[in-house]
């Protein structure tokens, strides 16, 4: 009896003094660890990838795409469809971004994109104008109209051939900070008319934020609507 009691305690013994052990060096050497070298290597990536204008206040994550929308006319109605505010450049559609009471220009609702085929409610393989409403071809239809309407200026006409995909589908996640360097370019125009920029200045912004495929293969060309505009809004004055 006194053996199995012995033999019980050391075991029990034995079992709390690796609980000890583990817990120092799995939860107390090992974060602490991981976390200075995050913060000596990658500081940056390692506090969100903030994005900050020029006076330092942060103003949202490179990561996480942003709206940005006129305010609305009525607040008190969810049903308001929002309106662009035409002065920045737009992101992608998506059904992930919105809007709270803490910073309406960086908020989120949802993650996630739409179920329904590419060819959903297409008509000969082709989306028209007389797709079903609702249905996926319906509403790339309308935005790209909206599109056109929006970025077309005094002396610029937006063709239809010119709208690019990502102007007018969202990305897989909802959230994709990223737009490509043709819906950039296509929206130079109605930004430096309703800024007071020239062409080529608001070019020039687009050109210095344009960054590469990663590695030189990896995804695609791309540009950073968020400091893209924290860039604008510094050149502008805004």
């Amino acid at each position: 009896m006194n053996n199995s009691v012995g033999n019980t305690a050391r075991l029990i013994g034995a079992g709390l003094r690796a609980l000890l052990v583990l817990t120092v060096i799995c939860g107390v050497l090992y974060p602490f660890a991981v976390t200075g070298i995050a913060q000596a290597v990658f500081n940056d990536k390692a506090n969100g990838s903030e994005v900050r204008d020029a006076s330092g206040r942060v103003v949202g994550s490179s990561l996480i795409g942003q709206r940005y929308d006129l305010p609305r006319q009525n607040p008190d109605d969810p049903e308001e469809a929002a309106r662009p505010d035409l002065r920045w450049f737009q992101p992608r559609p998506s059904g992930g971004l919105g809007s709270n009471s803490v910073n309406t220009r960086y908020s989120l609702i949802l993650s996630g994109a739409t179920n329904r085929s590419a060819d959903n409610g297409a008509t000969g393989g082709r989306c028209t104008k007389d797709a079903e409403e609702g249905t996926l071809c319906a509403q790339v239809v309308a935005a790209k109209e909206a599109v056109i309407a929006d970025n077309s200026t005094v002396g610029h006409h937006v063709r239809p051939e010119d709208v690019p995909p990502d102007a007018v589908t969202s990305s897989g996640s909802g959230l994709d900070p990223n737009i490509s360097p043709e819906y950039a370019g296509l929206q130079v125009h109605r930004v430096a008319e309703r800024n007071g920029l020239t062409v080529e200045q608001v070019e020039g912004l687009v050109a210095d934020h344009t960054e590469g495929r990663t590695l030189g293969f990896m995804g695609e060309p791309r540009v950073n609507v968020l400091e893209l505009n924290t860039a604008l809004k510094a050149l502008s004055g805004n």
